[in-house]
């Protein structure tokens, strides 16, 4: 594969506005300086085989792009469409960009931008510049742009059409994957198993069988799981099992949905089983225009959550009935039935307003925080926008006015504002609840947006277990997959009904001439016909994202407090908004279960718990600073620690990379954990070697003591040898023999007769080894010499015969005559000594050196 040549208009960049006055394009922008003739394009062949290594399971092809320009960053590369994402590969290094990968279905929208470079006497011949611009889900503004006249921009744009917002919820790349290695344990056992945990029933376990047949009507003292909803026939937006009051039966429950919006009732959320309180849940009461509508058996519920005090029966608990909505926005429901309690209706209670928008207001207020977010960024989307462009050296918007301005448009764009209403508002519940045992029954008008955020929030501030990882889980399937939060709506995606809207519906834009700003701030503001059109139309809003938004602040506020780390929040955004699992499918639990969702998708908390699985507690999802027995109770934040700020690691992740990351504590601790564990590990591992050669040397010690114990037995064996044989060279040498013993352990003994009687006989020697004894004639004497080997039990029988003087001629021997006679037994006597000498330790006294 040919490697692309180096891109030759970076001088000419984007980016590059230290161009010379004359050289400047009129207008903020500088997009007509690219030069697209010089973007030598990867072939299709080479970069579709490229592409096949960074694709997932099940994921294909569907269109590509070659010779595309991210106009963020000025990189050139080739741009897939898959059934997934999109996805941006460098020309240059032929990886992943980040910036330009996005899942297909976290594009919020997506529009085609044309317009033409200002040259009066050539308009016909001069070319149009193509842009697609990608607004995401994620907070992030991407613009690609295209060469002219290969239509590579129209292919695109139709497949992100057709795949980014499929009119089927099985079209998502969720239900074609298949990931059974993710596979979805049924959320219904878990919802039980976390009911039970409330109710102090620890000891009892949900399973399959129990849901199927309804036999978990478990309960303790004050309250108690209700099956009454277990076909979804009371209430289908609520959940199969309920929470309720003890002392409230199943037909008067059926009575009292018929006061609440959408049949939403008070139910049980969370409950203290220490003091008593609870936190509870439900939609608006359906009061009326003249808020004089009333329900019997809704107030008797209602009043059933104030439990009596534990051995006090004069107090009485008080109850807070906080309204998430402002007050005219409650008052004015009452125009379409709903409304607000009267606190003369519920005994013991208080009306609480709290004054949270609605889910258009925070829609709108994401995308002027997005804008501002890519406008003052050193990514931005149209490359000219940041205010410390290249390190710092130029200020883009002129003078420190310009700088007021923009943080006064952060402030404008009133998130931070929404962000600060949800925190103050659960921490007052949960102070309600912890400092009085007060209960406290939260709801908004359908209670399933602003009522989650805060009942949600108010649980992870009650109770330590939500704060962990296992028990954050926990907390979003009860309290938002449940309890029927509309995700497919706020998320923009298909029901099972089909898509009522499309948010990503997209016009196409035509300028001519020079061109007042960037794509980017055309079709993001907030104030443009299209972004008010496509946002007035559906019921799209960042609803979950505000509440992690909200997490993350406790986070920032109480280090200690939390198992998870930032990115494990981060994580949990990303999957939620690309789709790639089942878990937040749908509007509600019914449509889940109606969808086969369990069964056919995998299981966003299975994947995170196998990417968890592979460091352990050195993982990114764990926070390092966590320690459980700093904050064992709830948390009450003070007002005043209350102020939030921009969330970097996700606001600021796409438009300031670097600065999304710089001087992040966690980062660093967990850089230098994780050095503390490698180095650990090697020391385990020198440990181990360590062990390993002390073993090997204890046994070659073991050995060696072995050897030497031989050795010494060896030894004393020698020396007991040498002794003996020293004494029997005594023994022979008093008998008249020359005994000599050679180095190689032979012993020589040599016998003697007297020359004068026997001259003609030579003197013969003995010699001794282990196998038996010879006689040896010395060569060097002037006798003739004869060697012979023999047997110890004839040595003295040969002697004998070869110096007896009356041997005869023929050689035979006259035994028994008288001399012979005697020579025999002076010889046998001989022989008796020296057999006694061989079985008879000799001291050495016994004997004295001459």
């Amino acid at each position: 594969m040919d490697m692309p040549r180096p891109r030759t208009w970076r001088s000419a960049s984007l980016r590059d506005s230290r161009l010379s006055e004359p050289d400047k394009i009129d207008g903020p922008g500088s997009w007509d300086t690219l030069d697209w003739t010089k973007v030598d394009p990867v072939s299709k062949s080479s970069s579709t085989l490229g592409v096949r290594e960074f694709l997932i399971k099940a994921e294909r092809v569907i269109v590509e792009g070659c010779g595309v320009v991210l106009v963020n960053t000025d990189e050139a590369g080739t741009l897939f469409v898959t059934n997934f994402r999109l996805l941006f590969l460098s020309d240059g290094s032929r990886n992943i960009i980040s910036l330009g990968t996005i899942p297909l279905a976290t594009i919020e929208k997506f529009s085609k931008t044309v317009f033409k470079l200002s040259a009066p006497r050539s308009a016909d011949r001069t070319p149009s510049l193509r842009f697609l611009q990608i607004i995401g889900k994620d907070m992030r503004i991407i613009v690609f742009g295209f060469r002219p006249r290969t239509k590579q921009r129209r292919a695109v744009y139709d497949a992100l059409t057709t795949y980014a917002k499929p009119a089927s919820l099985w079209d998502f790349y969720a239900f074609s994957s298949r990931l059974y290695r993710f596979s979805n344990t049924n959320p219904k056992v878990r919802l039980l198993n976390e009911y039970f945990r409330l109710l102090g029933l620890e000891s009892c376990d949900a399973s399959q069988q129990i849901v199927e047949d309804g036999s978990f009507t478990f309960s303790n003292e004050c309250w108690r799981i209700s099956n009454v909803n277990s076909g979804y026939t009371m209430c289908s937006t609520y959940p199969f099992a309920l929470l309720v009051p003890n002392s409230i039966s199943d037909s008067e429950i059926l009575q009292a949905c018929t006061f609440r919006a959408r049949s939403r009732l008070p139910v049980i959320s969370w409950c203290n089983p220490g003091t008593g309180a609870v936190l509870a849940r439900s939609s608006q009461p359906m009061v009326g225009l003249m808020m004089n509508m009333r329900s019997n058996v809704d107030e008797r519920l209602v009043a059933a959550l104030l439990t009596q005090f534990s051995g006090s029966k004069e107090r009485r608990r008080k109850l807070y009935i906080a309204d998430a909505r402002p007050r005219k926005n409650a008052l004015a429901n009452g125009a379409m039935g709903g409304g607000s309690e009267s606190s003369s209706n519920y005994s013991q209670s208080e009306i609480v307003f709290f004054g949270i928008d609605n889910i258009h207001a925070m829609r709108e207020s994401l995308v002027r925080l997005r804008d501002y977010v890519d406008t003052q960024g050193s990514n931005s989307s149209d490359g000219k926008s940041s205010f410390l462009r290249h390190g710092g050296w130029t200020w883009g918007g002129g003078n420190l006015s310009s700088m007021s301005a923009s943080v006064a448009t952060l402030g404008d764009s009133g998130w931070l504002t929404h962000v600060q209403s949800i925190l103050a508002g659960s921490a007052w519940i949960a102070a309600r609840i912890a400092l009085e045992s007060a209960s406290v029954l939260v709801h908004c008008s359908d209670g399933w947006d602003r009522t989650t955020q805060l009942v949600s929030l108010a649980n992870l501030l009650l109770d330590p277990y939500y704060r962990t990882i296992k028990g954050f889980q926990a907390l979003i399937e009860k309290d938002w997959l449940a309890f029927g939060h509309p995700f497919s709506d706020r998320l923009g995606i298909t029901t099972v009904f089909g898509l009522d809207s499309r948010p990503g519906d997209v016009s196409r834009h035509s300028f001519q001439g020079n061109i007042p700003s960037s794509p980017a701030r055309q079709s993001s503001s907030p104030g443009t016909s299209q972004s008010a059109s496509s946002h007035g139309q559906n019921n799209y809003s960042p609803i979950f994202l505000q509440w992690v938004d909200c997490v993350a602040q406790l986070l920032r506020i109480y280090p200690y407090a939390f198992e998870f780390s930032s990115v494990f929040l981060v994580d949990i955004l990303d999957c939620v908004f690309s789709s790639r699992f089942g878990n937040f499918f749908c509007n509600s639990e019914k449509e889940r279960q109606q969808a086969g969702v369990f069964d056919e998708c995998g299981c966003m908390w299975m994947y995170l718990s196998d990417l968890q699985s592979t460091d352990g507690k050195s993982h990114v999802h764990y926070n390092y600073f966590y320690d459980p027995s700093r904050f064992q109770g709830p948390l009450l934040p003070p007002a005043a620690v209350l102020a939030p700020t921009l969330w970097p690691q996700f606001h600021l992740r796409w438009s300031c990379p670097l600065e999304a990351q710089a001087g992040e504590t966690e980062m660093h601790f967990r850089n230098m954990a994780r050095r503390l564990l490698e180095l650990q590990k090697e020391k385990e591992v020198a440990e181990e070697k360590l062990k390993e050669v002390t073993s090997t040397m204890r046994t070659m010690a073991s050995e060696l003591r072995k050897e030497k114990l031989s050795s010494r037995a060896a030894s004393d064996e020698a020396k007991r040898v040498l002794k003996e044989s020293a004494l029997i060279k005594r023994a022979i040498q008093s008998l008249g023999c020359k005994v000599h013993f050679s180095q190689e352990g032979d012993c020589i003994v040599g016998i003697e007769s007297i020359a004068t009687e026997i001259p003609q006989k030579p003197p013969f020697s003995v010699s001794e080894s282990h196998s038996g004894r010879c006689f040896s004639y010395d060569e060097d004497s002037d006798i003739k010499s004869v060697t012979k080997s023999i047997p110890v039990e004839e040595s003295f029988a040969r002697v004998c015969e070869s110096l007896c003087p009356l041997r005869s001629s023929e050689g035979g021997c006259r035994w028994p005559d008288t001399v012979c006679a005697q020579m025999g037994s002076q010889f046998l006597g001989l022989k008796t000594n020296f057999d006694a000498f061989d079985r008879v330790s000799i001291d050495d006294t016994y004997f004295k050196l001459q």
